[in-house]
């Protein structure tokens, strides 16, 4: 469980989108870091302490139905499925074009149609399948982050062959902050989705052995790996590398380990890329069923979806999952300017629509429990009501930041019409449930 809430969180947004915030920000990219890393561990521990207390199938979708009515769980569901399904179909592309850069010969779509069909495979056998597979990623994952870690802090004080001390190019090249403090908070923004993925350890706790102690597990390890692993590497990266080096744009881990001097360094990050899709191809796929299959115990989806195979998987939900994840793929090259470039915005904002629902059910649901089932709570949120108020309004400036910004005003466009439509699907389903 803890591997899996590292491994959902270390994807290629780490890796390569990282780069993209440190050459809009500079050095200060590590506080914009800091600040998302801080957000989303406070949103795993409220969701840490609700599925402490209630493990259940669909976890914040169970809990948002429970503290906001059959609205709120309605809402969180589908939109976190999209979200997921999205990321499917984005990751596979992502991987195709890794593989197609030392396979030249085999065209795009194939390497893409092959990646889905085998985690496909994977999902569908058991769910121990998926387990082992997501282990081995996020291990191999963390692995990687771990020695960068150590080569890095060897370089940045002297330690590695051939170097000498030196952290000058966090002050140099226009300073800390050579744009101010301004791009440096609404950076923020991107970087909160790089953090998206930890909650999956929530999700998959309802189908674990011991689920309480999973996840209590898995909530303390993140809180501080999490920010050991980013916040640590971007600082790294930034003291070895000039913030406006082109090579941070290309990949800001390969510039890294390029000026330390490692051999094929682009090579050896090309391969651990393509893990971190996988991996995140694995977990979407995971966490589309098993949130479509919770929809359907409460009728926001077909009942059909319902029927598990021998194993105890929903084949039915991971298939649905599967079908759009294609549909999505031939969008990236049939359409890559109109249709999937709008897919790709419309789940710009939705895991912050999903975070901030999470944060709203913890207020409301931990005032139940306490009134209801104090005893449930062997694991709470730090500084309740007054830090679960702060993540709420935080969330809320981040999403309505997101409408004023020019690079960031389509995602949030786009986004809030896709909660529109979900919220018109919930009107409707509410008006034949009562006809």
């Amino acid at each position: 469980m803890t591997l899996i809430a590292l491994g959902g969180v270390i994807g290629a947004g780490l890796f390569v989108g990282s780069g993209v915030v440190i050459g809009e920000t500079g050095p200060v990219s590590i506080i914009s870091f800091l600040l998302a890393g801080g957000l989303a561990v406070l949103v795993m521990r409220m969701l840490g302490e609700m599925a402490v207390a209630r493990p259940a199938v669909g976890s914040f979708y169970a809990y948002a139905r429970l503290a906001l009515g059959p609205w709120g769980g309605f809402t969180i569901g589908w939109l976190y499925w999209y979200f997921w399904v999205n990321v499917v179909a984005l990751e596979a592309v992502t991987g195709a074009t890794i593989i197609h850069a030392w396979l030249p010969g085999i065209d795009l779509w194939i390497i893409s149609l092959c990646l889905m069909v085998l985690l496909t495979v994977v999902n569908l056998f058991s769910v121990k399948s998926f387990g082992e597979f997501e282990y081995w990623f996020a291990s191999l994952k963390i692995a990687a982050i771990v020695v960068f870690l150590v080569v890095g802090l060897a370089f940045v004080v002297g330690l590695w062959p051939g170097a000498h001390a030196d952290a000058g190019n966090l002050t140099e090249h226009g300073g800390f902050a050579p744009h101010g403090l301004g791009p440096a908070l609404t950076s923020v923004i991107p970087a909160v989705g790089f953090f998206t993925g930890a909650e999956i350890a929530a999700l998959a706790a309802a189908e674990s052995t011991e689920p309480r102690r999973a996840v209590a597990r898995a909530t303390h390890s993140v809180v501080l790996r999490v920010l050991l692993f980013y916040v640590g590497s971007i600082f790294l990266i930034v003291a070895i590398v000039p913030w406006n080096s082109k090579s941070i744009g290309d990949g800001p881990y390969v510039a890294a380990l390029q000026q330390i001097g490692i051999p094929a360094a682009a090579d050896v990050m090309r391969l651990i890329i393509l893990v971190a899709v996988l991996s995140a191809l694995n977990a979407g796929l995971y966490s589309a069923s098993r949130i479509v299959f919770a929809l359907t115990r409460n009728g926001d989806a077909p009942r059909g979806l319902t029927r598990l195979s021998g194993n105890g998987v929903p084949r039915r939900a991971i298939l649905l999952a599967t079908v759009l994840g294609y549909v999505s793929v031939v969008f990236a090259y049939v359409s890559p300017d109109t249709v999937f470039s709008f897919i790709v915005h419309s789940y710009g904002a939705v895991a912050l629509f999903v975070y901030l629902l999470v944060a709203l059910s913890q207020v409301r649901l931990r005032r139940r429990l306490e009134r209801e089932d104090p005893g449930a709570l062997t694991l709470k949120m730090w500084g309740y009501p007054y830090l679960s108020w702060f993540t709420v309004a935080a969330m809320a400036v981040v999403i309505l930041a997101m409408a004023f910004l020019p690079d960031t005003r389509m995602d949030f466009v786009a986004s809030t019409l896709t909660l529109v439509v979900v919220l018109g699907a919930y009107a409707v389903r509410r008006r034949r449930g009562r006809s």
